[in-house]
This record gives structure tokens, sequence and C-alpha cells, in this order.
């Protein structure tokens, strides 16, 4: 019998030796295989991991776009409130003129209206709104609409001569150009 074991393994081109490095081997690659798995499923956590900051990254990126949205529709929604609130006395003063305009003596009526244009300039101060009023400058495109030319001896040819309606800007960006006739120079010279 031991001559047929032997002869099945010489059959086989195997020896004793063979059988022993073959088990060590296979406890290697059992070993090996045990130490990928363990790699692989330590991977896959911090595969997990990742997409779990990734998803509360984005999360949170979202939340931030969403509350910054809100926080411009609000600021557009309400922009106006202060000045309208700053408005409203000389809306009132105008009432109150209107309503006694029609009993009350010039001179009070007079001194009410200066009275409102002084509220809605201190208004328009407040908000940063300024005057345009060009008179004796040069006549400046971007600031200034020339309703008309006029001759004019005495001054400087392209210059404002008279303001037929102030400019206003807010914050140095023009919110109208300021209505005005220019000088020319006169024909005869």
């Amino acid at each position: 019998m031991e001559n047929s074991a032997s002869t099945n393994q010489a059959q086989a081109g195997r020896t004793p030796e063979d059988g022993e490095a073959s088990a060590a081997a296979g406890s290697r690659e059992a070993g090996v295989e045990a130490g990928l798995r363990a790699a692989l499923a330590q991977a896959e956590d911090n595969v997990r991991q990742q997409r779990e900051q990734y998803l509360r990254a984005a999360a949170e990126q979202e939340n931030v776009r969403k509350r910054a949205q809100r926080d411009i529709e609000s600021a557009h929604r309400y922009a106006l409130e202060r000045f309208a609130v700053e408005l409203l006395p000389v809306l009132d003063s105008l009432e109150l003129g209107v309503r006694s305009g029609a009993a009350g003596d010039p001179q009070s009526l007079l001194e009410g209206q200066a009275a409102t244009l002084k509220l809605l300039e201190r208004a328009f101060e407040k908000f940063s709104i300024k005057p345009i009023d060009p008179i004796g400058q040069p006549f400046d495109p971007s600031l200034h609409e020339a309703v008309l030319t006029q001759e004019a001896p005495n001054a400087t040819p392209n210059s404002v001569l008279q303001v037929v309606q102030l400019g206003y800007e807010l914050n140095g960006r023009l919110l109208r150009p300021a209505r005005v006739v220019v000088a020319t120079a006169a024909s005869g010279s």
C-alpha cells in the first residue's frame, strides 16, 4: 500500500514535502485573503464615512444658499421701508396743506410748502440722495440733459446757464440727470 501511495505521488510528481509546502501556501493564502478582506472592509467603511461627510457638507451648503436667498429676498422686499418711513411726514405735511389750502392765507401756505420741502430734503440727505445743481459748470452729458442751447456772450461756451430741473444721484449713482440750458458762443464772435 505504501508502494501505491508512493506510486500515486510519483505519478502526480509530488513528494511528501510538496504536500507540506502546499498546506503552508494554503494557510498563507488564507492569511492574505483574510488581510485583504479586512482591508476591503476598512476601505468600504472609509468610503461610507466620506460619503456621509460629503452629504452633510452638501446639505449645509444648500442650507446656507437658501438662507442667503431668503436674506436677499427680504432685503429687496423691505429695502424701501426706512425711506418710506422718512417720507410719511412729508405726506402728512402735504395733506395738511391741501386741507387748509382753501381757508388759509397765501403766506401760511407758502411757509407750509417750505417746511414740507425741508422735510423732503432731510429725508433725501439721510439716504444719500444728493441734488445735481450744475449752474455755471461745464456741461457733462453723463450728469446733465441739455433741453436748450442759448447764446450767452458773458458765459463760457458749453457751460450750464440755467437749471430747468435738478438732477439727483444716490451714493454717486445717477438717478436723474439735471435738465439744463447750455451756453453757446455768440454768433457774431
